[in-house]
């Protein structure tokens, strides 16, 4: 698991009991959330984006105000920002769904995106291109890691290696940094995920039916069943 240690401890529990005890998890974080030393200022904003959990995580710990409404991409984002005290609505499955939303529903501005430094989608830029004021800040920055040393030593044995990616930044880093010359079975979130992937030597790569925490579950149960039929005995993820 390469996410930060408890989005990939979340995502594991949350795996069937029966898929779980197929597979040896062996986390090697890739990428480390630490919120920016800033103030954000909301004054005067109707509502705040968050397009990721950690964007919530860090507004929590700056201080943000939870009084104005939160428009949310995907379900694990909309439950963090409503447990955190705000009136959160989530609104796509993805930044394209988000803006597309919005774009259609108009509601008051000006609006605040709160993000990482690493960022995709220009939905700032989009929406007020299209009329409504949006303002952004990032919040928090993406640190990447290297894989740990008992990650290092699984990718260069034999055992069938099963990899879930979830955002295009940590694919490529990922193609950057495997050593392996174990078999490799991969699972991206998305099509944009899985580009950079296709570079490394694989046996099999699956991309989730929609980009959402359920479904990515989903694709890696799958894929897991099918590397029990291929390969036969323990599988590491």
């Amino acid at each position: 698991m390469t996410r930060p240690r408890t989005a990939s401890e979340r995502f594991v529990a949350q795996l069937p009991t029966r898929t779980r005890s197929r597979v040896e998890v062996i986390y090697s974080p890739i990428l480390e959330i630490k919120p920016l030393p800033v103030t954000v200022d909301v004054t005067g904003m109707r509502g705040l984006i968050f397009t990721s959990a950690n964007a919530v995580n860090a507004a929590v710990s700056l201080g943000v105000a939870r009084d104005i409404p939160a428009f949310c991409v995907g379900p694990a984002t909309t439950a963090t920002a409503n447990a955190a005290g705000w009136e959160a609505h989530m609104v796509g499955a993805s930044a394209e769904e988000l803006v597309g939303y919005l774009l259609k529903h108009r509601p008051d501005s000006p609006l605040l995106h709160l993000r990482g430094v690493h960022s995709r989608g220009n939905i700032a830029e989009r929406l007020t291109e299209s009329g409504l004021t949006v303002r952004e800040q990032p919040v928090y920055q993406q640190h990447l890691l290297p894989l740990t040393p008992q990650a290092t030593t699984i990718a260069r044995g034999e055992i069938p290696v099963i990899a879930p990616l979830f955002s295009p930044r940590t694919a490529r880093h990922f193609a950057d940094i495997w050593p392996g010359s174990a078999p490799l079975w991969l699972v991206a979130i998305s099509a944009a995920t899985a580009d950079p992937l296709y570079s490394l030597d694989h046996l099999h790569l699956k991309i989730s039916k929609q980009p959402t925490p359920k479904k990515m579950r989903k694709a890696v149960k799958k894929l897991v069943k099918h590397v029990m039929r291929v390969e036969g005995g323990e599988a590491t993820d």
